[in-house]
């Protein structure tokens, strides 16, 4: 249960002064999200992005043009619009001893400016002022006051992200109605830490963020945000850790392959394993032979052999006589891993099969029956292996693909399907280390640098769309000497539709120039025409796909060493490095060509170069940090993964560390979050709703 002291943040944010239904239904689509509308809570944390300064107080003389100034003003002339023009700019002329100012109302009432601006009355106005025709006007000036309100009016103003409908002093003066709301909530963080910081209490720093006393009030460094992003670290830390420990206190099996089926495998690899593969499998074999469950993620650069690594892992699980599961996000990843993987397993008498959503009838039946009775070793699969009818007679080790694309209640959820299940996660995107420590904070982590032997650098270059028939003419002279090309269509505006017509467009191009050698595959096509597609690709009987983003372009064709991608300017760094990783698998010399149309915004153009400067992930990884911010570079925008609210990895990652370490202590010395300032970190954990770690505390 929540604690009752912590009922007033979670209450709708109609129940402030001020709010009334019409105004609540805007916070809601401000602030609220599916099924759940705009809480206290939401709007104490929807922190201001910037400050207007109205503390300019300048003659009119000396006022500068195209800044927000603040003016004392006598109200000198009235000038209606014409009478029959209702639209038509009423005029205020209003003046102090070295100059006059013309203020400009549109769809004004004579009445309700005569009240407002009365002749020979001084007032403070404030707004943009600018020059118009050679005289000096404000166009509906932002605050009109007299001596009280100019009093009350603050200096510095927030500037808050908005809605239609919600003006910025609607959402100011229900923020400061939160803050008066707000409980008095016990300290949970530790003193001497708060001292050393000069840290101000969570309540101080909320209020000095949305009342902020200068424009430099709202940095990421200062104290005030440092102690909500450290909070907010700190919440997450802890119910990783508490994941964790739940996860290793459930009782493990000991896993220890003879290496027979493993010892098969390896002799049947065209290639060795890279000194990185060799270390990752011993961490992986080590955690199994222990009694403790294993939580690993392995983390891998493109093309730098996580798959391998998983199979030889779950070999060894299979070897101690139980079952191995691989799941993926979409059903052309698991597919392909099925397809890459089934002829090294079954040739080292690994007896494997496919589960996803497109099975149904007889098919499905047979798969389910045959892994419940123990006839399956390894299964491949989509979200189905999470659906209650899938049953195994024992799984031993649940590897799961992509894993930035699942939460941790689904790593869970997984490793329920059996007895003492290790699991495995793996991600072919380069994870920075402060958001590895983010969101998989309660896995060990094995990480894969090294290309394999024989792996060629990819000549990657920049090259404008105007020179498009140049690009087209070079993939005519590489295809007709034998070379394969992928042609990867623009991405219009996140529209499937829009995307697929544009590369429909270009791939009737390509065909009217290089024949029927052209195929197309995208996200809108049927599963087997998808894989009809993909497999004359691979077999070579097409030169070149026109693919869209839709899709991962998810073969492995080790032949394939061109990658065009068209409007390059419109991908993330994450995507272009995916994309780029399809080629360059071979012992063949690639290139990739970023094809763009000009002129270049400063992030574009980075993002470009980051690609043609290197080829190392995790570089790229931490530029897409700094160009996007976390959200975008993990997915959790579009997987419904809790981002963060306050805390920004990419800035604050030094106090990531230290709240790693914190909670750590915290939990060393009360593991049950019982004593003082366990209560309080438990206020904390429900404040930030990671709930569930409470359950997994009272779980045991």
């Amino acid at each position: 249960m929540r604690p009752a002291l912590l009922n007033p943040l979670f209450a709708p944010v109609a129940t402030l002064p001020g709010v009334g239904p019409k105004m609540a239904l805007l916070f809601d689509v401000l602030l609220g999200e599916p099924g759940r509308g705009a809480r206290v809570l939401d709007l104490l944390f929807h922190l201001p992005h910037g400050v207007i300064d109205r503390s300019a107080k300048p003659r009119i003389a000396e006022a500068p043009l195209d800044t927000i100034v603040t003016l004392e003003v006598t109200v000198e002339e009235h000038r209606p619009g014409p009478p029959n023009r209702r639209a038509g700019p009423y005029r205020v002329i209003v003046a102090d001893p070295t100059g006059s100012v013309a203020l400009v109302f549109f769809h004004a009432s004579q009445r309700r400016m005569e009240q407002l601006l009365p002749l020979g009355e001084k007032r403070w106005i404030s707004g943009k002022l600018e020059q118009w025709d050679g005289r000096l006007q404000m166009v509906h000036p932002d605050r009109i006051v007299d001596a009280a309100g100019l009093a009350a009016m603050p200096a510095f103003e927030p500037v808050y992200g908005l809605t239609a409908g919600l003006g910025p002093r609607v959402v100011a003066k229900a923020a400061s109605a939160a803050l008066e709301n707000l409980p008095d909530l016990p300290e949970w963080q530790d003193e001497a830490w708060m001292r050393a910081r000069r840290l101000p209490t969570f309540a101080h720093a909320l209020g000095d963020l949305h009342r902020p006393i200068s424009a430099a009030a709202l940095a990421p460094d200062v104290k005030a945000r440092q102690r909500l992003a450290y909070d907010e670290l700190l919440a997450s830390q802890l119910a990783l850790l508490l994941a964790r420990q739940h996860m290793k206190k459930a009782a493990g099996r000991s896993q220890v392959g003879d290496g027979r089926i493993a010892g098969r495998i390896m002799a049947a690899l065209p290639f060795s394993l890279t000194g990185a593969q060799t270390a990752a499998l011993e961490d992986i074999r080590r955690d199994l032979a222990t009694s403790e469950r294993m939580l690993r993620l392995l983390q891998g650069d493109v093309g730098s052999g996580k798959t391998v690594v998983a199979l030889l892992a779950m070999a060894s699980v299979v070897e101690s006589g139980r079952q191995a599961a691989l799941m993926a996000p979409t059903e052309i990843l698991s597919r392909q891993h099925y397809e890459k993987l089934k002829p090294l397993a079954e040739a080292a008498g690994l007896r494997t099969a496919l589960l996803t959503g497109r099975d149904k009838g007889t098919s499905r039946r047979t798969t389910l029956e045959a892994l419940a009775a123990g006839e399956i070793d390894i299964l491949f699969g989509t979200h189905a292996l999470f659906q209650e009818e899938v049953a195994f007679a024992d799984l031993g080790m649940a590897v799961v693909d992509e894993q930035h694309r699942f939460g941790v209640h689904q790593r869970l959820a997984l490793s329920r399907k059996g007895e003492a299940v290790d699991v495995l996660v793996m991600t072919a995107t380069p994870i920075p280390r402060t958001l590895v420590l983010s969101y998989f904070g309660d896995m060990d982590v094995s990480v894969l640098r090294e290309k394999p032997a024989g792996r060629q650098p990819i000549d990657t270059r920049i090259v404008p769309l105007d020179r498009l028939d140049e690009v087209v003419a070079g993939v005519g002279r590489a295809i007709a000497a034998g070379a394969q090309a992928y042609w990867v269509c623009p991405l219009v505006e996140e529209n499937e539709e829009l995307d697929l017509a544009a590369a429909q467009e270009r791939f009737e191009t390509l065909t009217r120039i290089f024949g029927p050698r052209v195929g197309l595959v995208h996200g809108q096509m049927k599963g087997k025409e998808k894989d009809a597609a993909m497999a004359a690709f691979a077999a070579g009987e097409t030169s070149v796909l026109v693919a869209t983003t839709v899709i991962e372009v998810g073969v492995d064709v080790p032949q394939a060493t061109i990658m065009v991608i068209e409007h390059a300017e419109q991908f993330g760094l994450a995507q272009l490095h995916q994309l780029r990783g399809r080629v360059g698998r071979g012992s063949g010399k690639s290139s990739c060509l970023l094809l763009y149309r000009g002129p270049l915004g400063e992030v574009a153009k980075a993002r470009l170069e980051t690609m043609r400067r290197t080829e190392d992930g995790f570089e790229i990884a931490e530029e897409d940090l700094k160009l996007r911010g976390e959200g975008d570079v993990l997915g959790t925008r579009q997987s419904g993964m809790p981002g963060f609210r306050l805390a920004i990895p990419e800035l604050h990652g030094e106090l990531l560390q230290a709240a790693r370490d914190d909670a750590k202590l915290a939990l060393a010395t009360d593991p049950d979050l019982a004593g003082e300032r366990g209560q309080a970190l438990r206020v904390l954990l429900y404040l930030f709703e990671r709930d569930a770690a409470i359950r997994l505390l009272r779980a045991g």
